[in-house]
């Protein structure tokens, strides 16, 4: 297939394109900006290796009209979104919303005469009323609920104009090219030769390998353009407490940095967040032809570079 996958400087864009390349797709990979430095920067590089990249063309910029209206593709993979200070409680979800689906009915019908198979487009454990945990099922910020109203535009566009529509839901994806966040905060730790601390071991998650999520990502977009209606993924892992998950990710790390990788579990005094929110669909990561060992390794070697 020919695919428009946007978002692809992403961690986890970055890692779809490679899966979906690696099965044989050609990517074209529209990016907001035309220079990138530091871990972005490095992604941008690895994704030039296996996608046609098109620089200064945002989704829904006259760029990006342009380019939907000259060419033909099979299927739109619509990964970017509006992530900038997502953790804030001052983030915008209506501008977010607004962005995410800027021209958004013009860009379908221009694809839809071209051939466009259908739309995959990638939710948020974080979304209202999505995964499962605590009730009532809010959204976790204004971020998740800016995902759930992007969802639920694409979803009344695919039902109105008739396209075959996916959803593809991220729980917690770790590994090469991740910003630095909570596996990032254990590494740098371990480095310095600090025992990092854990602030919420009792928060239920589910963290999953992005190799793994990228995997399983690529074989649901190549079945949307045959499958009618909407089609939804949601795809799980490892589901523990975040104490649990972090002492897994220290039994892991530690024989292949070679140091010593202590945690300490603190006690909880945070409970803002819903205790437990995770995905529904275990993998079977065997079946799919990956290798839990090999995706450690692979971890490891990244954070020593």
């Amino acid at each position: 297939m020919r695919i428009l996958l946007t978002g692809a400087s992403s961690f986890t864009g970055l890692w779809f394109a490679k899966a979906m390349a690696a099965k044989g797709h050609t990517i074209v990979a529209p990016l907001r900006g035309t220079e990138y430095t530091g871990l972005r920067g490095k992604r941008v590089v690895e994704l030039g290796r296996i996608a046609e990249i098109l620089q200064d063309c945002a989704f829904g910029s006259p760029r990006f009209l342009d380019l939907v209206g000259q060419g033909s593709f099979d299927l739109l993979c619509h990964h970017a979104s509006r992530t900038s200070d997502y953790r804030s409680a001052d983030f915008d979800p209506m501008g977010a919303t607004a962005e995410n689906t800027f021209n958004l009915p013009t860009i379908l019908r221009s694809m839809m005469t071209r051939g466009l198979g259908g739309v995959v487009l990638t939710g948020s454990v974080f979304e209202p009323d999505e995964g499962a945990g605590n009730n009532p099922m809010r959204a976790f910020s204004p971020y998740g609920l800016s995902k759930g109203l992007t969802w639920q535009y694409c979803r009344f566009l695919s039902e109105t104009m008739g396209f075959n529509l996916g959803k593809f839901v991220i729980a917690n994806p770790f590994g090469p090219f991740e910003e630095p966040r909570f596996c990032n905060y254990l590494v740098q730790s371990w480095f310095k030769g600090e025992t990092p601390a854990v602030r919420t071991p009792l928060y239920v998650r589910d963290n999953i390998h992005v190799d793994l999520l990228a995997q399983a990502y690529a074989l649901f977009c190549q079945k949307i353009p045959n499958v009618a209606g909407i089609t939804r993924a949601n795809p799980s892992f490892y589901v523990e407490s975040q104490g649990a998950f972090a002492q897994r990710f220290a039994r892991e790390m530690e024989p292949r940095l070679g140091i010593s990788c202590p945690v300490s579990l603190m006690q909880q005094t945070e409970f803002t967040e819903p205790m437990v929110r995770i995905n529904t669909e275990r993998l079977d990561g065997k079946r799919l032809g990956w290798s839990e060992s090999a995706a450690w390794d692979i971890a490891a070697k990244f954070y020593q570079r």
